[in-house]
């Protein structure tokens, strides 16, 4: 099998690997049938003399390669017909600005395995960046909370040469006495944020004591769905029931948005669930909250204030109560918002790292043909110039009926 890393293509370029120099060595190294050649490229956050120092072998393009890896989509004028790609796709929930990607890839007979598609036999993901996102998203709330308060300021995420770099910021934080910290989530997303807080002076508290009591020292709190959702009739929250009918519930957010200071969102959101908060919410006079990091970052979706994605280089900007319009981030009567929506992008070599070791785990292993569980082929969404059984579903997006 010849697999090979291509050069990212998609504008804005992205940094990333799926694979690091010295993973790409442990795999020839270890698996002798395997040959592995790197497409050159001057914007990934390893250089091509990295994988040339690990004997890896580099080339102008991969048209001999069977196998083809990358992060982000691959522009339709790059992709190459009748092989196998890996790559985050955005089609498989019918987003309406790849569908022509989608019909290319099925016109190139192209076999698309979607990195987010990858899943085991009970249906969990197992390779995502998400860890990252929320590395990244709870420091720039961080980061973003100083700002708007003109108390502190730390070196960018993106401008650190790695994390250890990016952490050694957090030591220049200097939060009020009665600071309080909210996170929704308790996935991947949720544990990077925590592992963030875990290197600065804020301490985690119980919901119950988030909301009831004062500290003299800066608190986070953590909360599963059961703490900011409630059901219509009054009745004690089942969770196997919310996640099966979202109907008939409500947000019990306000409580916390009372308390907060700093939201950082880590949640996944089906659509069919209620918003974590509203508009109208934004505007009650208990509101609290003077900074929202959405790293799930749904737009005009559960957290009201995020309007549009921001950006690695503008990650900030205003959400204005009265106008529900975008503002200047300093405006006072504002709200503060962090919506980038590639966070991992900004620790590029840590993200890429991890990422390898989760593809060495579970998926090199049935890419080669060892895949008792099935997972290359439940997670491919094309083959032979047609939709899997499994993406069927697709078939109207695919027309553009949908």
């Amino acid at each position: 099998m010849k697999i090979g890393i291509i050069k990212e293509g998609k504008t804005p370029p992205d940094k990333r690997v799926p694979l690091s120099p010295k993973q790409c060595s442990w795999i020839i190294e270890n698996y002798p049938a395997i040959k592995l050649f790197v497409q050159k490229s001057s914007i990934r956050k390893f250089k091509d003399q990295d994988y040339l120092n690990e004997g890896i072998k580099l080339v102008d393009n991969v048209e001999d390669c069977d196998v083809l890896i990358g992060v982000k989509e691959v522009p339709i004028e790059q992709l190459i017909s009748d092989k196998k790609y890996l790559f985050f796709s955005h089609t498989f929930k019918k987003q309406p600005y790849n569908r022509k990607l989608l019909q290319a890839v099925i016109e190139k007979n192209i076999q698309l395995i979607d990195w987010e598609t990858i899943t085991n036999s009970k249906g969990q993901r197992l390779i995502a960046f998400g860890r990252f996102a929320g590395i990244v998203g709870c420091f720039n709330g961080l980061l973003g909370y100083g700002l708007k308060n003109k108390s502190y300021t730390l070196k960018r995420a993106h401008l650190c040469e790695d994390r250890l770099e990016m952490e050694k910021e957090l030591i220049k934080l200097e939060l009020p006495k009665n600071f309080k910290l909210v996170i929704t989530g308790g996935g991947r997303v949720a544990g990077g944020a925590i592992e963030v807080l875990e290197k600065t002076n804020i301490k985690k508290v119980s919901s119950k004591d988030f909301l009831n009591k004062t500290f003299n020292y800066p608190v986070y709190t953590q909360l599963e769905v059961n703490d900011y959702v409630k059901r219509d009739d009054g009745q004690p929250f089942i969770k196997s029931e919310f996640y099966k009918n979202p109907a008939n519930h409500s947000s019990s957010f306000m409580a916390f948005a009372e308390k907060a200071c700093l939201y950082v969102a880590c949640h996944y959101w089906d659509n069919r669930s209620p918003f974590i908060f509203s508009r109208e919410d934004i505007r009650n006079p208990k509101w609290n909250i003077e900074m929202v990091a959405d790293v799930s970052c749904d737009i005009d979706g559960p957290v009201a204030s995020t309007l549009r994605p921001s950006t690695i280089q503008l990650p900030f900007y205003g959400y204005d109560p009265n106008s529900e319009k975008e503002v200047d981030f300093y405006n006072k009567n504002s709200v503060g918002v962090m919506a980038v929506d590639n966070l991992p992008c900004e620790l590029p070599k840590d993200a890429s790292e991890e990422f390898g070791n989760m593809f060495i785990s579970h998926v090199l292993e049935p890419l080669t043909g060892n895949d008792p569980e099935d997972i290359i082929y439940r997670a491919s969404e094309t083959l032979n110039g047609k939709l899997t059984p499994h993406f069927e579903y697709l078939e109207d997006y695919l027309k553009g009926k949908d």
